[in-house]
């Protein structure tokens, strides 16, 4: 009678079908790399570490700056309407606006993915989005991994978290010092709902409300990814600060960068709200819980001298044109808010 062996694969993981996802991401991932930082000696995906050269950074005296974070539960979003080519760009992201916020430049990207069960054509489709997204970053995706973990995850489920790192010249870093009195808050509009408040948006669908083609496109739309943008201004010394807007919403974020002794001024009236925000405001939700929730179409915020906004606003196109709601002014009242969000 022939024995029969316990393996990996009896237990849920395939290691012949994670060899053939590692290949399929070392050939995809190629297509981030810069010429000036590729180690030719050296091969990222595959091996235990993953490089990248500083010196081709031309930087006389670099800061890291490091960021790292999920797309929250906008990841059953995409099981529910099986689309996973864009889940990979909202990952990078949520990270690489975190570190444009100080003035770095992303330079490089982890990732990682945790399924149940490795779908080769499931998982390439959000590897692809997070190249879709190191590419408009303007960043490389070095390495990552990728777990098969039968018991931890239900079936179809998955997890990604992600990890970027950045570099900005010591004199260039944005900190709190450089904002001053009377200096006015641009809002960037966000494309939608970007990577935040989906538990409550999935709260409010376990309704069974029916959803028009729109609304299910708005709930998956990609997070903006504002380095491009951000890094023209920067380098022409346009910002004294900025925020992304992300969990805890717009007041809560722009208050992280305001320095002690200076209050926010932020008029909500002169907020451009989305679409998708006023079908969310629909369903029985105050004011205060949507500003705290979401971005509610700021996904961004530039703090800057009243003389450059015309400067700022050359650079974005008209889909995300910047305008003020606010200014900063010397003040022990660390926060002035005034008007309605007009729904």
């Amino acid at each position: 009678m022939k024995k029969k062996y316990n393996t990996y694969k009896k237990s849920g993981v395939n290691m012949a079908t994670a060899d053939k996802l590692v290949n399929y991401i070392s050939k995809i991932s190629r297509k981030t790399y810069k010429k000036n930082s590729e180690n030719k000696s050296f091969k990222n995906i595959g091996s235990f570490g993953s490089i990248f050269d500083l010196s081709k950074l031309k930087m006389n005296n670099p800061i890291i700056v490091s960021s790292t974070d999920g797309v929250g539960t906008k990841l059953e979003i995409a099981n529910l309407l099986k689309k996973y080519d864009t889940i990979g760009i909202d990952l990078v992201a949520m990270c690489v606006n975190d570190l444009i916020v100080q003035g770095a430049k992303p330079i490089f990207f982890l990732d990682y993915i945790a399924v149940n069960k490795l779908k080769l054509s499931k998982v390439k489709k959000i590897i692809d989005g997070i190249v879709s997204g190191c590419k408009i970053a303007d960043c490389a995706l070095v390495g990552g991994e990728t777990a098969e973990m039968p018991g931890t995850y239900q079936s179809n489920k998955f997890d990604l978290a992600g990890f970027a790192v950045g570099a900005v010249e010591k004199k260039n870093l944005l900190t709190k010092d450089k904002v001053k009195n009377n200096d006015v808050i641009l809002a960037v509009p966000s494309s939608g709902l970007h990577s935040n408040g989906f538990s409550l948006v999935r709260h409010i669908l376990k309704r069974k409300i029916k959803l028009s083609g729109s609304i299910k496109k708005d709930l998956i739309k990609p997070t903006k990814i504002y380095v491009k943008e951000l890094n023209i201004i920067n380098s022409k010394k346009l910002i004294n600060g900025c925020a992304n807007v992300t969990g805890g919403g717009l007041i809560n974020n722009l208050m992280r960068v305001i320095p002690k002794n200076f209050s926010l001024n932020i008029n909500l009236s002169k907020i451009k709200i989305k679409p998708i925000f006023k079908w969310l405001k629909k369903n029985n939700i105050k004011d205060s819980e949507m500003l705290r929730t979401f971005n509610c179409g700021v996904g961004f915020c530039i703090i800057t001298n009243k003389k450059n906004v015309s400067r700022i606003k050359k650079v974005f196109s008209k889909e995300f044109q910047p305008y003020e709601i606010g200014y900063i002014l010397k003040n022990k009242k660390k926060l002035e808010i005034k008007g309605k969000l007009e729904w």
